[in-house]
Order: structure tokens, then C-alpha cells, then sequence
């Protein structure tokens, strides 16, 4: 039995939905059953009974739920108290951020932190949010930002922040680079790079959405998984792209960023941004960048 193995189980157990579960925790269901199934067999005993239509408890899931909750809130007292010994060693603290968030939120916020707490010093990873949440969880890191995720895990404390503004990105001799705004309307039958909903639903789901509602025709002419790599794909002409407007910041050249005009208020082209933490965890270090990021937030916002 291990604890990542309780973590899917209580998971599955508080949510009755293995989608739901595994979206919790970030991973994919066929992941989360086989953990399931390890721990069944650690165990031996059965604690699911799954259908096609319901997830039930057992009696033996039943009365491991409680004790498993225990070890748990055990285990992350203890992760706490280490870190928390760790950071007033080193008075590091160590940030999550997805890559628009890193290029375009986090030289400000950092430039901020540095004014105010100039011996605090930053450990920066730049990486997905299915992959941040975990190493936030698991306590290697202190704070991400993030796409908030479909289903919210209880153990993490979530701060809405702003959304961030979708432009086109698209290459600067295309037909459209010279304009001041273009509508979806503009792009129809255009050929476009869409990323992969797997590690980006909330911008895959966008360019969908964006399309669906104008009636217009979406071709999809590539599939890409890393923002890098679309706006390369981009400047190479392989198609244009939706993407969050601080990606204009990553260091591609022959790409020029078009603000998109749906007609409305704006609200559909925009990626929210959230904030991201362990609860019940106290974190002085970590409290401090949060005073600042919201002292600062409508500045930040503005910039988005």
C-alpha cells in the first residue's frame, strides 16, 4: 500500500466518478484504476464496485475511507512541517507557472517580490497545469499558476486572479497580419494549429468554442502540445493560432499578434488564470508573494 495509492482511493471515494476523480488529481482514469486495483490487491479486499453508470463503496472501502483520511492529513502535516523547517533554512520559495503565466505575470510579480523581500530568493518551474498540480500536492512546490481545472481537488486552495486575452498569432507576411483586429469570421477555411485538449483543454477548448459560436468552418491543420512549438509552427506557416497574448513575449521571430474581435464583451476570448496552493498549510514565505500579487493584481490584469 502506498500513499499516492490512498490518494486515488479517497479521490474516487468522495467523488463516486473515476472522470472526476482523475481529473482531480490530474492524471488519466485508466492511470487512476490501475491504482485502484494496486491497492486492492495490497489490501485483499475488494473496496470499489464499479458499473458502467455508478461507482459504490463496499464495506471494506467504506470503513478504509475514514482511516485513510487520517494517514493522510498525517502525511501532509508532516510534509508541512518539514517544508516549512526547509524554507526558513533557505528562504527559497519554489513556483509552478504555466508558460504565458511565466512570460508575461511572473517578471513583474518577481520584480515586485524582489523590491519588497529582496532576500527571498525564487525557484521557477515553467510547466503544464497537469503537471504542476501534482508537484504541488506532493509539496515540491509552493505555488503555481495555473488554468483553474474542471474539477477542483480539496486538498488545494484556488485564487481566481484575471483572464488572459486571446489574440491570433499568425505569420507577418500572411493577409491578415496588417490588420488591426480580426473577427472569426476572417478565419474561416484558414488553416490553424490547435493544441492538444489532453494538456491544454482550456485553449484547445477556446479555439472550439470561438468557431462553434460564429458558424464558422474550423481547419485544423495541426495538433501541437507545447505553446513554443505552435508559434514556430506558425512562423514556418504551417497555419495560424489562438493563443493567450503574453505568448508574444516567447522569442519567435516572423510572428506578428492580432487582437480577436468576437462582436461581444470579450468575456469568450479570454484564459482564466488562477492561483494555486495546500490548504491548512502555513507558508510566511508564500503568504508574502500572495500579498503582493494581490496588492498588485489590477496592475497585473492590465497588462494581460
Amino acid at each position: 500500500m502506498e500513499i499516492g495509492q490512498l490518494r486515488c482511493f479517497v479521490a474516487v471515494a468522495e467523488e463516486l466518478h473515476f472522470g472526476r476523480a482523475a481529473r482531480r488529481l490530474a492524471i488519466l482514469p485508466a492511470s487512476l484504476g490501475r491504482q485502484i486495483r494496486l491497492l486492492e490487491e495490497s489490501l485483499s479486499v475488494r473496496l470499489v464496485e464499479r458499473t458502467t453508470r455508478t461507482v459504490l463503496l463496499t464495506r471494506d472501502g467504506t470503513r478504509l475511507l475514514g482511516e485513510a483520511r487520517q494517514v493522510l492529513a498525517q502525511v501532509d502535516a508532516i510534509t508541512g512541517r518539514f517544508r516549512r523547517q526547509g524554507r526558513r533554512e533557505r528562504s527559497e520559495i519554489r513556483i509552478g507557472a504555466i508558460d504565458s503565466a511565466a512570460a508575461g505575470l511572473m517578471p513583474q510579480l518577481l520584480l515586485d517580490l524582489k523590491l519588497e523581500h529582496p532576500a527571498i530568493a525564487v525557484q521557477l518551474l515553467e510547466d503544464k497545469t497537469a503537471r504542476l498540480l501534482p508537484k504541488l500536492r506532493s509539496g515540491r512546490l509552493d505555488l503555481a499558476f495555473i488554468r483553474p481545472p474542471e474539477a477542483v481537488d480539496r486538498s488545494l486552495e484556488l485564487l481566481a486572479l484575471f483572464s488572459e486575452t486571446a489574440v491570433v498569432a499568425m505569420p507577418q507576411g500572411h493577409r491578415l497580419a496588417g490588420r488591426e483586429r480580426v473577427a472569426i469570421a476572417d478565419l474561416d477555411d484558414e488553416p490553424l494549429i490547435v493544441p492538444d485538449r489532453r494538456s491544454r483543454p482550456h485553449s484547445h477548448d477556446l479555439t472550439i468554442e470561438l468557431f462553434a459560436a460564429a458558424g464558422s468552418h474550423l481547419r485544423i491543420a495541426q495538433v501541437a502540445d507545447e505553446k513554443q512549438t505552435i508559434v514556430v509552427l506558425v512562423a514556418a506557416g504551417i497555419g495560424l493560432a489562438i493563443v493567450p497574448r503574453w505568448t508574444s513575449r516567447l522569442a519567435v521571430g516572423g510572428v506578428r499578434y492580432v487582437p480577436l474581435d468576437t462582436g461581444r464583451d470579450g468575456t469568450a476570448t479570454r484564459l482564466p488564470l488562477s492561483a494555486a496552493w495546500l490548504k491548512g498549510v502555513r507558508d510566511p514565505l508564500r503568504d508574502s508573494l500572495v500579498a503582493i500579487l494581490t496588492k498588485n493584481l489590477a496592475a497585473y490584469a492590465r497588462n494581460a
